[in-house]
């Protein structure tokens, strides 16, 4: 744990004002358990500032003093990047203004603390959507989402959060503020330097405005929930339904009978929508910016897809409602695994025509290695991002089996790298793969990550420990 000097602790209350600091344990207890409760922290201060000047106040301090510091969002992240060991904490949640949004440009300029419903929302006011969309969507922040280069369901269509991105506000590690807000599509005027910041996890700067592309609002969207003939037809359904619909999948989640079980027996309200069991499932949504109903486009596509043996069974859903409890069976997937006993999860990447083959594989290893273990492998088919989830057998003691995470890390990953894939698809390095990530990219890779971060934080007081070994 680290131990900052008194002197600097008053410095920065100076700085920030009475309303932006705190000491009292019940209110700083929040930030530091993550939601998994994996990692619980400590600091001695959580400093909350209400713009980018308090923030650049703040940092310059601390880079004076040497003072180490770690930002935090919404704390919904899953690899321990946003928890303080030690550090002063720095949360963003009050810079949370949207300054600016134009529906000519199709853009919104929002600071890091804004709570991306929030932001969903101010672009359906200007009849815009704003796709960046994940089950965390009520409290996760846009500087968070853009320091870990989150994904979501609608990647498939629109890309990650960083591929949203036009323009950056970051603070510096010496407290200079970076201002780069242009919103321009084209610029060519050397290095984005932006692209530093996404997906750096808060250890090369700290994010406090962006400038977000947004999209005409979809006037016809068609969900169905489909089940699967086998494993191995994901691919071509996935291939199938984009060509019949001529490209408008927005999303295409995987969902394995055992979560749909799970979410059936812990989460409230929550029913089979289709009558027959399955072992495999997708989640289908197409959108449209035209008026025509896409249900009769999801419809053919289905039945075709039927035809050449991809499908067993689909039910479309005939309203807002019916839609919203198909999506329920998908957002819960993760949540409902609480339930079931110790979870070791995994969030990999792998090419999108592995899918089939790196989830049976992997399934095989861990019952190998466990007898009992309980996969539950779902996500997001469509950019070949995998939860690789392993609940542990019934009855099994939860302490024993979680001992066993590094030896299920090392198949799961290990597999994943065998096909070319990514440890981390969109939850970053964190804590939790700082050390794991050696083994998967090459020596020159971490030499250069580590070049850039002695460039930019050569003192090391940025989000310490986090993404790299020190």
């Amino acid at each position: 744990m680290t131990r900052i000097d008194e002197k600097v602790l008053k410095r920065i209350e100076a700085a920030v004002g009475p309303k932006g600091t705190t000491r009292d344990p019940s209110e700083i207890a929040p930030h530091l358990v993550e939601w998994r409760d994996k990692y619980k922290g400590e600091t001695p201060l959580l400093v909350r500032p209400a713009s980018t000047e308090e923030v650049a106040a703040v940092v310059k301090i601390c880079a004076e003093t040497k003072t180490p510091i770690v930002p935090q969002g919404g704390n919904t992240g899953l690899v321990g990047g946003q928890i303080p060991f030690g550090e002063v904490l720095l949360s963003l949640s009050r810079l949370n203004k949207i300054r600016r949004i134009d529906a000519a440009d199709n853009t919104i300029t929002v600071e890091a603390g804004c709570i991306l419903a929030d932001v969903q929302r101010a672009a359906a006011e200007v009849d815009r959507l704003y796709p960046l969309s994940l089950a965390s969507e009520g409290s996760a922040e846009i500087g968070g989402l853009l320091s870990t280069n989150a994904g979501g369901i609608n990647v498939l269509r629109y890309g990650t959060a960083g591929e949203h991105v036009l323009g950056l506000e970051v603070v510096l590690p010496d407290g200079r503020v970076l201002e780069d807000l242009k919103r321009l599509r084209k610029d060519n005027t050397g290095y984005h330097l932006r692209q530093l910041f996404l997906g750096a996890e808060g250890t090369l700067g700290i994010i406090t405005a962006a400038v977000l592309k947004l999209w005409p609002r979809p006037r016809a969207v068609s969900t169905a929930f489909v089940a699967l003939a086998r494993l191995h037809a994901i691919v071509p359904l996935l291939s199938h339904m984009q060509s019949a619909s001529g490209g408008l999948v927005t999303a295409f989640e995987l969902v394995p009978r055992i979560g749909l079980d799970f979410v059936i027996r812990h989460a409230h309200g929550a029913r089979d929508p289709l009558t027959t069991k399955h072992e495999w499932y997708a989640l289908i949504e197409m959108s449209s910016g035209s008026s025509s109903p896409l249900d009769p486009t999801m419809e053919e596509a289905l039945a075709d897809a039927a035809e050449a043996g991809l499908v067993s069974d689909a039910v479309i859903a005939q309203s807002e409602t019916q839609r919203a409890e198909l999506w329920v069976l998908r957002d819960q997937l993760s949540e409902v695994q609480k339930h079931e006993g110790g979870s070791i999860k995994h969030d990999v990447a792998v090419p999108i025509s592995t899918i089939a083959d790196f989830i049976a594989e992997a399934i095989a290893a861990c019952e190998r290695a466990v007898p009992g273990i309980r996969p539950v492998p779902f996500g997001h088919v469509g950019d070949g991002n995998v939860h690789f989830n392993l609940s542990q057998p019934v009855g099994a003691d939860k302490a024993a089996y979680l001992a066993r995470w590094q030896e299920l890390n090392d198949i799961v990953h290990g597999i994943a790298h065998k096909f070319g894939g990514s440890i981390s698809a969109e939850h970053g390095l964190g804590l939790m793969k700082r050390a794991e990530i050696l083994r998967y990219k090459s020596p020159l890779e971490i030499e250069l990550m580590r070049s850039i971060k002695r460039a930019l934080d050569p003192a090391g007081i940025m989000n310490p420990g986090k993404v790299l070994l020190p």
